[in-house]
């Protein structure tokens, strides 16, 4: 009769003899990997399925020489784990087993081999041998952890990818399916993080990678991707090998590793393109994006070859990631190179656009400073004169919108236009202002040295009084013209207030009544005739404009109309520079040009994305014009699919160079991608892919999880960028669809992000708390503007705070606290 068999003996025998999986463990522990010392009983040990007295002796001296006192009790079929049949879960095993109850659980183990299911899956795979199992006696391991990894996605069949799931505890539950255990998924080869559980988890990112480097290696010794058993033992806080087998499903072809790291950031483009963004909107900002920045760096002197070579980077500015925009930031910063002074527009750049982290180390190694003495000499000679130049410019540059842009009451005679007289007009409108938007990025780019620089000055020479001299210097503007629809609604709930009934006429929302109230009528017409353009989600052409829309506006007033008080006082910095800079008159002066250049360039700057949502809206037009062109045709069922193309498909449409007439299938499909991009969590503020955008599963994830800068130990308070505008304290209104939504008077706002088609709500808000943002984003300067307190860029913040919560606002501090 055959004797029982111990892990030395094993590697000599084959696998009819002790089965696959006894022969794979061998094959481990003569390679030098830590598998749980184990014996072997062979199938012919057992006669009619049971075993002799003598060898239940055998077994119990056997389990005496290992050191354990309790015992997993495993199959070794002759095809287990075997390339083409795993048999994966057809016979039984039995963990933390006692040594005396060895003998009778190995019956069990072996009876399992005759098991209906095991026929079944014999008969389905075609295997028309019944060889019973071997039986695998080793030591049980007293596990912290305990789970499964593989060498490759066994569902998507992609080799670059390492999957490791976990449980605390002994892993059967997981490896039974009772229990789904968390999930970590690395690259491969770096092993780099694509996916993390939440904050509680077996295994620490350093342990899942040491199991996922385990499994690959034991593939690399089979010369295959392996499906391995893993164990962490408590005792020695190490993991066990418990068990290896080929990855019996389909897996794709292997492919080369990519090792371009792309670095995608919203932190700063979320406010003009909040949310989902449909393919049209987000081709047309790439197209607008290239011709904008290609034309700025004509206009500064970069020779044509150096803009040819950095095409690549200008066409590919922007992503969509899951339906959101982002900016691809590698690239902004690889443009940002061609600029003289490199390093400090850098910190500049990140100021303006509230990137809360620098690039990683790997992609700034590829970036350094591609202008020359001589060309960076001319650069600086060409913005000095383009500043010198810039009212003269701007001046042009709003006649020329102003003779592109028709008035809005000509707008409707393009319903009397065909499909390719829309697309002439489209062209039109691109040809005269995208190749030629000389002062918005013009001032743009001042704005960013002016902004930066003489925040850096004040911090410099004054310290944190210094920076909060800085902030509210830019309240006050009194010309922003993003501030006066707060103003104007303001002075209309005012009149609201004095006209009895009106009130409950606004309430109504019933357009034709209220626009035929006497005084408060004419005033709605007209502040839509000047922002009606305005929306939430500033330029995304998808959105109904205000005008077609104007229900939020009817709320912001009759929430104005219950409001009282005195409008904020300005400050006045001129005493407190005379105090910062006492007995110091030249930086007094030098500070106080800084602040006023900086503060005349952000001006400039809201005020001419103005007359950038003006042309956003009438583009909306001219496409819906179109939009409705093709759905007379029978190529589209409403004119609003047309926002489901891309601006080439659309124009191509008009101009006779489509591929083919599907359009129909094309929009039904994006709109189905579309749909469940929409049920997904907002993505981070930061991606990473090591590869494609189009490899969702391929992100690097984030780092992750307590002990958040700017979080208090109690998580009372919350620290974030500060915007200026004192400190408040009032009851917290958390607005996730400022649509359906609407601040009261005197409480504090609270969003993820905001943009101009917010203004109804900052008309009533006490305080402004953002999510995202920077000091540059709307939400601060317009804060800044109307004199409240603002704090943006806050960890966190519509998920810490409710609606109803006791707030105190720090403006100045940037400090976000729960008072109750």
């Amino acid at each position: 009769m055959t004797a029982l068999v111990n892990d030395k003996d094993a590697r000599t025998k084959s696998s009819q003899a002790i089965g696959g999986k006894a022969l794979a463990l061998a094959e481990l522990v003569e390679a030098g990997f830590k598998v749980p010392p184990f014996f072997v009983i062979p199938s012919d040990v057992f006669q009619d399925g049971r075993l002799a007295e003598d060898r239940r002796s055998a077994i119990d001296e056997a389990c005496s020489a290992l050191a354990g006192v309790r015992f997993a009790v495993r199959s070794s079929g002759a095809a287990e784990d075997g390339v083409a049949e795993s048999h994966a879960g057809q016979f039984l095993s039995r963990l933390d087993i006692a040594a005396g109850e060895v003998p009778a659980t190995a019956e069990e183990v072996f009876a399992s081999g005759l098991a209906d299911g095991v026929a079944a899956y014999r008969e389905a795979r075609g295997i028309a041998d019944v060889n019973m199992p071997s039986v695998i006696v080793q030591e049980m391991v007293d596990a912290r952890a305990a789970g499964v990894a593989f060498a490759a996605d066994p569902v998507t069949g992609r080799r670059d990818q390492v999957l490791v799931t976990a449980t605390e505890g002994l892993g059967d539950a997981l490896v039974s399916g009772e229990v789904s255990g968390e999930i970590w998924r690395f690259s491969c080869p770096r092993l780099e993080p694509l996916e993390r559980p939440g904050e509680k988890s077996a295994l620490s990112e350093d342990e899942a990678r040491e199991i996922a480097r385990l499994c690959l290696s034991v593939s690399k010794l089979k010369g295959a991707p392996q499906d391995i058993e893993w164990a962490f033992a408590k005792e020695t806080q190490e993991p066990y090998l418990l068990q290896a087998r080929p990855i019996t499903t389909r897996l794709l072809p292997a492919g080369v590793a990519e090792e371009r790291l792309l670095v995608f950031d919203n932190s700063n483009i979320v406010e003009s393109y909040p949310g989902m963004v449909s393919p049209l909107t987000y081709s047309f900002a790439v197209a607008a994006y290239a011709r904008v920045y290609r034309s700025f760096l004509q206009l500064i002197g970069t020779r044509p070859g150096v803009i040819k070579t950095h095409s690549p980077e200008l066409d590919n500015m922007l992503a969509r990631i899951d339906g959101r925009m982002y900016y691809n930031l590698g690239n902004w910063y690889r443009l940002l190179s061609l600029l003289p002074f490199f390093s400090s527009n850098r910190e500049h750049m990140e100021t303006m656009m509230g990137v809360s982290e620098p690039l990683p180390d790997e992609v700034m190694a590829g970036i350094s400073p591609a202008t020359g003495f001589v060309s960076g000499g001319r650069m600086v000679a060409r913005l000095v004169l383009a500043a010198l130049r810039l009212k003269a410019t701007k001046s042009r540059f709003m006649n020329r919108v102003a003779a592109t842009v028709p008035p809005r009451n000509e707008w409707t005679s393009l319903a009397r236009l065909p499909l390719s007289a829309l697309a002439v007009e489209y062209r039109r409108v691109e040809a005269a202002l995208l190749d030629d938007w000389d002062a918005p990025i013009v001032n743009d780019f001042l704005c960013m040295m002016a902004f930066g620089g003489s925040r850096a000055l004040l911090l410099r020479w004054a310290g944190e009084p210094g920076l909060a001299l800085h902030n509210d210097v830019m309240i006050g503007q009194g010309d922003i013209v993003s501030a006066e629809p707060a103003r104007l609604i303001r002075q209309m709930g005012e009149r609201v207030r004095a006209t009895p009934g009106a009130a409950g006429i606004l309430a109504s929302g019933d357009a034709d009544a209220i626009f035929a109230l006497p005084e408060i009528g004419p005033l709605l017409k007209a502040y839509l005739e000047k922002f009606g353009d305005r929306r939430i989600g500033e330029l995304k052409l998808e959105e109904p404009t205000l005008d077609e829309a104007p229900l939020p506006l009817f709320r912001a007033v009759t929430a104005a109309a219950s409001r009282s008080g005195a409008e904020p006082e300005r400050t006045e910095p001129d005493a407190e520079l005379a105090r910062l800079f006492k007995g110091r008159p030249a930086r007094r002066l030098l500070a106080r040009w800084a602040l006023g250049y900086a503060k005349t360039r952000v001006r400039d700057r809201e005020n001419l994305r103005f007359e950038r949502t003006r042309i956003f809206g009438y583009a909306r037009r001219v496409f819906l014009a179109m939009g409705a062109c093709l759905t007379a045709t029978g190529h589209l069922e409403q004119p609003e699919d047309v926002f489901f193309l891309t601006l080439d498909e659309l124009l191509a449409a008009g101009e006779g160079s489509a591929l083919d007439a599907a359009i129909a299938d094309l929009v039904a499909l994006r709109r189905k991608e579309q749909e469940n991009a929409a049920r997904l969590p907002d993505p981070p503020e930061r991606i990473l892919i090591r590869g494609s955008v189009l490899d969702t599963a391929g992100r690097l994830a984030l780092a992750a999880g307590p002990g958040e800068a700017g979080v208090s130990e109690d998580d009372r308070q919350r620290k974030g960028t500060a915007c200026g505008g004192g400190l408040v304290r009032g009851t917290a209104r958390v607005i996730h669809d400022p649509a359906e939504e609407q601040v009261q008077p005197g409480e504090i706002l609270v969003a993820r992000h905001t943009d101009p088609g917010w203004i109804s709500h900052f008309a009533n808000a006490a305080a402004v708390i953002g999510e995202r943002g920077s000091v540059l984003s709307h939400s601060a300067i317009v804060s800044r503007e109307l004199g409240i307190p603002c704090v943006v860029a806050v960890p966190g913040a519509c998920d810490w705070i409710n609606t109803g919560d006791q707030l105190e606002v720090d403006g100045s501090a940037g400090w976000v606290t729960k008072i109750s």
